[in-house]
């Protein structure tokens, strides 16, 4: 058995990321794994809060494209405040980017919907 000391958790690469070739764009891009903290901060973005609309699926593809586009070294592209813009380009990128996002980080329709049930 191999136990972990906690340098040796802080110091694993466990971000894995996947190049995606987008056309619409005109190259490829890196997309990750999202961090804890950015994997909570998108599912808290889902859920409704008290006098708001049933839900807050506006502009859930960038929201989740912005949180795991990276450089090489895995840091974000885009920060939380660019996500309206990123929004606004070809819906046809964002979903290919979306599609591989969703399957890098294991979510899907069932973990969107107990997202917004929590």
């Amino acid at each position: 058995m191999n136990i972990l000391s906690k340098d040796a958790i802080l110091a694993a690469d466990d971000l894995p990321r996947e190049t995606v070739h987008v056309p619409e764009w005109g190259g490829d891009v890196y997309v990750r794994t999202m961090s804890g903290t950015d994997r909570d901060a998108f599912e808290t973005s889902l859920i409704a809060r008290e006098g708001e609309r049933d839900g807050r699926m506006e502009n859930v593809r960038a929201r989740l494209v912005a949180l795991t586009l990276c450089d090489e070294a895995g840091a974000r592209l885009f920060e939380d405040g660019e996500i309206a813009a990123l929004g606004r380009k070809s819906a046809r990128a964002l979903d290919r980017v979306f599609a591989v996002a969703q399957r890098l980080n294991g979510i899907g329709t069932e973990q969107a919907a107990a997202a917004k049930k929590a």
